[in-house]
């Protein structure tokens, strides 16, 4: 299945500039934790538009000779993906580019339509032909439908939003603009920022805006679209909020697990949610313990935020092997469990002998943290009691994050303590759905995968039925 996906987009305009691809390059490498099985750079060279996309790590799918390969422009956009459980195929690979009669469309994705089907349906029977089982070829037939009929890239994009429903965060080059977009809910992330020699830089996270010098100004509001001009640099973009007015509910897992610790998200800084859990879980749920070890890497603030709070000893009890693709999102369970054996080494003077309060960011099939909590054991941990700085996944999530079906997700079928035994732990504490607010400082935001609250329609019986079926077809 390669629907749902998790991923990241970056995107640059100013003077023309030699070395733009490796300005892609580099953001994206920053962004390297939201997709690791394939990426993509397109550089806009005066219209034309020059590609490069593959499976594959960021550094293994671009090396000197790839980025020598590209000619230098006044614009490229650039993403790295992830498919949740198979149907890695190099034709999901994005940025995806388009031609029509009024010239060229790169467009690069961050998120799930909950719609897809239906506007797919109403593309095939206008004679579209997809090559993908992406969302992304979706969009950009919808654009490119509107293209058409309009008289500007802008007034395009407006109409076609119109028709999406679900998360999409978007940075696309027409022959002349960068476009960024942020769907009406704020779901997935996306910001930009502008650098000494008056270029723009759009990213999914902050954190990527570091990564090629530029200073961060601020977050495209749920709704917007912002429209910069090619090949002129200091000129301040154009903002459109024609598809604003709806609740914002920014995905509250990209705070407790997606989002790299130093980004800031819609001015919320992701290292301070992530501490608050853990002052939370500490106070929820106190035990008498020598020491509290996180789960790299999205436990670890999380297990500060427990320590200072119950004054148990933070330690570094486990050491992860950078070089190790992050087990949640890998494609199948297979992976997951052969990716954690290799991926995590106990430091037995820390555990041995000690009652331990592992943090972790969450549990969703719960096969992970028996392992986990087993390389523990095997350390010597006399007592393992487990603290998880997320709620009970119950829910699938229709816009964009890997979450089983609910008949797969653990707390569907077990109680807490019925999970603990499960994995393995003395005992079990989960972040209390009720102080996401207090954890994350949102007024709101959407935590549907725990509490099945929906911002939006989603697919219904019998249209979650075909739903799943072609996400199953497009999977084999």
């Amino acid at each position: 299945m390669a629907i749902h996906e998790e991923c990241g987009v970056f995107g640059i305009t100013g003077a023309f500039n030699e070395q733009i691809a490796r300005d892609i390059y580099h953001g994206l490498y920053a962004l390297q934790h939201r997709g690791q099985e394939s990426c993509g750079i397109v550089v806009n060279d005066d219209g034309v538009f020059s590609t490069h996309k593959d499976l594959g790590l960021v550094g293994e799918v671009f090396g000197e000779n790839e980025l020598n390969a590209f000619p230098g422009g006044c614009m490229a956009i650039g993403h790295v993906r992830y498919g949740t459980t198979g149907g890695n195929i190099r034709s999901n690979i994005q940025p995806m580019v388009v031609s029509h009669q009024k010239g060229n469309l790169a467009l690069a994705h961050n998120g799930n339509l909950s719609n897809s089907l239906d506007l797919r349906d109403s593309l095939e029977l206008s004679g579209a032909i997809f090559h993908s089982t992406s969302d992304t070829e979706t969009i950009c037939y919808m654009i490119t439908r509107e293209r058409i009929k309009t008289d500007s890239i802008e007034q395009a994009v407006l109409s076609a939003v119109k028709y999406l429903e679900g998360a999409y965060s978007l940075v696309m080059m027409s022959s002349t603009k960068l476009l960024a977009v942020r769907d009406p809910h704020g779901f997935r992330p996306l910001c930009y920022g502008k650098r000494e020699d008056g270029s723009f830089v759009v990213a999914s996270e902050s954190c990527a805006l570091d990564a090629v010098g530029a200073s961060f100004v601020r977050d495209v509001k749920p709704g917007e679209m912002i429209v910069f001009q090619a090949n002129r640099p200091f000129e301040e973009p154009a903002s459109y909020m024609e598809n604003s007015g709806c609740k914002k509910c920014p995905c509250i897992f990209e705070y407790i697990y997606f989002a790299r610790p130093d980004s800031v998200i819609d001015c919320i800084a992701v290292h301070d949610t992530r501490v608050r859990a853990g002052e939370i879980l500490a106070r929820e749920y106190h035990v008498e313990a020598d020491v509290v070890v996180g789960v790299p890497d999205s436990g670890l603030d999380a297990a500060i935020g427990y320590s200072r709070k119950s004054g148990i000893p933070y330690e570094i009890g486990l050491v992860k092997n950078k070089y190790v693709r992050r087990s949640f999102i890998a494609p199948s369970q297979d992976q997951r469990t052969d990716t954690v054996r290799i991926k995590l080494s106990p430091v037995r003077s820390v555990l041995e002998g000690k009652r331990v309060v592992l943090i972790d960011d969450s549990i969703v099939r719960g096969t992970t943290s028996k392992r986990i909590i087993n390389i523990l054991r095997d350390a010597g941990a006399k007592e393992i009691h487990l603290r998880i700085s997320s709620p009970p996944f119950r829910h699938p999530c229709f816009y964009g994050v890997d979450i089983d079906s609910e008949d797969k997700l653990i707390a569907n079928h077990h109680t807490p303590e019925e999970i603990a035994a499960l994995t393995g732990a003395d005992s079990i504490g989960f972040l209390p759905i009720d102080s996401l607010k207090e954890m994350s400082g949102c007024d709101t935001y959407c935590s549907a995968c725990f509490d099945g609250d929906y911002p939006t329609k989603i697919p219904s019986d019998p249209r979650k039925d075909r739903f799943e079926k072609k996400l199953s077809e497009a999977g084999k």
